[in-house]
């Protein structure tokens, strides 16, 4: 363990698995709950919010901080993550000094053996992001595995803007039974409405306001959702894409919540969502709204 200092707050930070887990066996009691927010760093206001929520809601709070390499299927993409450890250290310093970082290596992650595990998600992980980032489910599946079995949580906190990654997150507890709560928060926005996304920090001041309409055309879809077909919303959304030449579609789609199978017609007993992947100057940025 080691202690950080910012302004004489000191909080615990574990680079390894095997201190962290005699910290948490020391403090445990039979009644006490662990609050887990995984994350890969580069923090901002929507990771905060799942940290305040673990905070109200359990007697400890733990955060990891990891770039998982085995759920990038574009190394490019995995080079230029940001890695701020001190800048997210100070951002959780700051919102309370009792919450317990985890950031380990990747040896301490993998010991040694870089790969994914192969899992079966019962067909949600060939939806929407598994289509165009291939394998990046099982890297996501295998990186949750190995922390919920680090930490032992009993409650796990996920923001929806990465609903299909909540969806596969709870396929993966429920098949494998493993004991804790996945919890899913609401997707924190910026002023503009664009959600809340690391990948925000690499937009232009002017793209990331032009980003607005990405949630503007959620918002329209949902509109539209009332009284027109899945497929005349879809060719909607592709239409407002093309004519916008700032913006590269990558899919757009409404499907089931609970399958994530594209809607072909609407039943009435199905809840319906809209995902979507748009491209700003080859910085890729996704979205998800609820049409209830």
């Amino acid at each position: 363990m080691f202690a950080f200092n910012f302004n004489k707050i000191t909080m615990p930070i574990f680079y390894g698995k095997a201190a962290l887990i005699d910290f948490l066996n020391s403090i445990k009691t039979p009644h006490s709950t662990i609050g887990f927010v995984p994350t890969m760093g580069a923090l901002h206001q929507g990771h905060l919010s799942l940290m305040q929520q673990s905070l109200a809601e359990n007697n400890t709070t733990v955060v990891s901080i990891f770039v998982n390499p085995t759920q990038f299927n574009n190394p490019e993409d995995l080079e230029k993550y940001p890695r701020t450890l001190e800048a997210d250290t100070l951002k959780i310093a700051q919102l309370d000094s009792n919450i317990i970082i985890y950031a380990p290596t990747v040896d301490d992650i993998y010991e040694g053996k870089v790969a994914s595990q192969d899992f079966d998600f019962d067909g949600l992980e060939n939806q929407m992001e598994g289509k165009f980032r291939p394998g990046h489910f099982n890297g996501v599946g295998t990186i949750v595995k190995r922390l919920f079995e680090i930490v032992s949580p009993t409650n796990a906190y996920f923001g929806e803007k990465d609903f299909q990654q909540l969806q596969i997150v709870k396929k993966m507890v429920s098949k494998n039974h493993l004991e804790v709560n996945i919890i899913g928060c609401d997707i924190y926005r910026e002023k503009n409405g664009l959600a809340m996304s690391s990948r925000n920090e690499r937009l232009s001041k002017t793209e990331r306001e032009e980003a607005s309409i990405i949630y503007k055309t959620l918002l329209e879809a949902k509109e539209k959702f009332k009284t027109q077909s899945c497929q005349e919303v879809k060719n909607w959304v592709t239409k407002v894409f093309e004519s916008n030449s700032s913006f590269d579609l990558e899919y757009f789609e409404i499907a089931d919540e609970e399958t994530l199978l594209p809607c072909s017609e609407q039943l009435k007993n199905k809840n319906y969502r809209a995902f979507i992947a748009v491209f700003v100057n080859n910085i890729r940025l996704i979205d998800t709204i609820s049409l209830k």
